[in-house]
């Protein structure tokens, strides 16, 4: 039995997994039936369904940028479980929140001073909830894990992770707005009793710490104090920057599809399932190249191969757009269309290479700290990728803002992994150092 199968059949791990799975799948089942329904249903502009893409995306980053602080300060002084219980319950209410105002928006109901705003606030709430929980996934891991699983373990949350977004993705696609309505509902219950069922991860440290409220300055402190390890610190920037990467491509497909494709909603969801797809396979990959060994030793390389496959995926849409189809296509239609099979494998290249930089990276962050401060670690890292990706989100924005077409703003992406195989040769630079001289280094 390997370590990932054998990880599915405990209780210290398969609780959380599921879980996550749940909570992934819940997240993007509603986050992609709002922007869906918005893009096709009610906008009418390339322009401002390319603002509104962005708009949604950074709403949901902001409070990771706000909170991870308080997250990661509530994880390492409490108990990690007591937590994701707490958070699963919350979400039942958000998910109340949302599925009102996708019933509003379904039935015409006020659509822009009523539904809309529910759905944003629905949005940011789910944004809260994924900010507490964060930091938890990965640092409960070396809690409940051999330290030669954690590897294997942070994989398997992963894949896990982007085979629920996928799930979540293509039923947005597929379904009825109303009956995504109920679906979001759902799942936050069944979700909830699933997180009972996480075994209790008390805190290694001391518990009677006072919480510091003072977001600011509590996130510049958590920074601080993590960024002196160099592995961490340059694990942390090359996340970054790749979750910017990923924020400017996830904000383009739909406006994409609809506009550049001429594709329906369902076809923006393959592009999304495509996607996950990719990141699953790269996560899982990646641990058998490495064979369990945390190492960013692939990581330069994974990273150029997906600007390659970003350039080619740009090239590919400008041919596309080309000769464009004069009316919407259908899944079908659009599998049949000349380039559809190139444009879908260069989107999972992008997506497997990008999986197989990324995991290893988030495994630095657990497992070179002490496991008392592994929750404050996976929050700095979040507090970092945040402003990072809400950075690209603004980016986006203001590309569509001054006309530059939605293909042109692909190339931002490719150029911009090449900072990113920068930061990933210097990580591994960093990772050879300690080797050589295991005391921490300072920057």
């Amino acid at each position: 039995m390997t370590t990932t199968t054998h990880l599915l059949h405990r209780r210290r791990f398969l609780p959380l997994f599921v879980t996550q799975l749940f909570n992934a799948f819940n997240d993007n089942l509603y986050k992609n039936a709002m922007v869906l329904f918005v893009v096709y249903q009610v906008y009418n502009s390339p322009s401002t369904e390319g603002i509104f893409s962005a708009v949604a995306s950074g709403l949901f980053i902001l409070p990771f940028f706000v909170l991870s602080a308080l997250a990661g300060q509530l994880a390492d002084m409490r108990d990690k479980a007591a937590i994701i219980r707490t958070v699963k319950a919350c979400e039942i209410i958000l998910m109340l929140i949302g599925a009102a105002g996708l019933y509003l928006a379904w039935n015409g109901i006020a659509v822009n001073e009523v539904a809309i705003p529910l759905l944003m606030l629905a949005l940011f709430l789910t944004g809260v909830q994924s900010t507490f929980l964060g930091p938890i996934k990965y640092a409960i891991l070396p809690q409940h894990l051999k330290k030669d699983e954690v590897l294997a373990g942070t994989g398997l949350v992963e894949a896990g992770t982007y085979i629920a977004i996928l799930a979540g993705t293509i039923l947005a696609g597929w379904i009825d707005v109303k009956y995504a309505a109920a679906g979001i509902i759902i799942t936050a219950i069944i979700g909830y009793f699933v997180s009972r069922q996480v075994p209790d991860a008390p805190p290694l440290g001391n518990a009677e710490s006072k919480l510091d409220w003072h977001l600011i300055r509590a996130s510049k402190n958590l920074i601080s104090e993590t960024m002196h390890n160099r592995e961490v610190f340059y694990a942390i920037l090359a996340i970054s920057f790749f979750w910017t990467i990923g924020a400017v491509l996830f904000i383009q497909f739909v406006p994409l599809a609809k506009n550049v494709i001429m594709a329906e909603p369902a076809v923006a969801s393959l592009f999304l399932v495509t996607f996950s797809i990719g990141v699953a396979i790269g996560s899982v990959s990646i641990n058998k190249l490495l064979k369990g060994k945390v190492s960013a030793k692939y990581a330069p390389v994974s990273v150029i191969v997906m600007g390659l496959f970003v350039v080619a995926f740009y090239f590919v849409t400008r041919l596309w757009a080309a000769d464009q189809p004069t009316e919407l296509l259908g899944v079908a239609e659009f599998l049949a269309w000349p380039m559809a099979t190139f444009l879908l494998l260069c989107l999972l290249g992008i997506a497997v290479a990008g999986g197989m930089f990324v995991v290893p990276l988030y495994a630095f962050l657990t497992t070179r700290v002490a496991p008392e401060q592994a929750a404050r670690t996976i929050a700095a890292n979040n507090i970092v990728n945040s402003g990072a990706m809400v950075v690209g989100s603004l980016a986006a924005m203001l590309l569509n803002v001054i006309g530059l077409s939605i293909p042109e703003q692909l190339l931002l992406s490719a150029a911009m992994c090449l900072v990113s195989a920068w930061l990933g040769q210097r990580l591994y630079k960093a990772e050879q150092d300690a080797a050589d001289a295991p005391i921490e280094m300072e920057i």
